[in-house]
């Protein structure tokens, strides 16, 4: 990628086209996908550094992250919401996470 920056192979970088002609993302498409992220990429950056066994995060890695946290809180509300109905309740309540929690496979590390 360096090479062909510094070399003739300028348009093709521009292009978004490496030697093997094969599509590379640009950072104009990298600041579009975030902007489909629903949680704030500067808080979700900020929690990451907290982690002391982290050193770098690249952009990608944020977004990734946020958008598997607004996954994994989706999927869980919507389990929750079942319990919810089950109970003739449209708001959640804690009893309704503990029993998705219980209830689903994928949870149990959240016990």
């Amino acid at each position: 990628m360096a090479a062909a920056a510094a070399g003739s192979g300028l348009l093709s970088e521009m292009e978004g086209v490496n030697g093997d002609g094969a599509t590379i993302p640009q950072p104009q498409v990298l600041v579009a996908a975030a902007r489909l992220s629903r949680l704030p990429l500067a808080r979700v950056k900020a929690l990451v550094k907290a982690d002391p066994d982290v050193t770098l995060a690249g952009q990608e890695a944020i977004f990734v992250l946020a958008r598997a946290t607004e996954l994994f809180v989706e999927t869980i509300a919507k389990d929750a919401y079942i319990y919810a109905q089950q109970g003739k309740r449209k708001t959640l309540q804690r009893k309704d996470l503990d029993n998705a929690i219980e209830a689903v496979d994928e949870f149990a590390f959240l016990e």
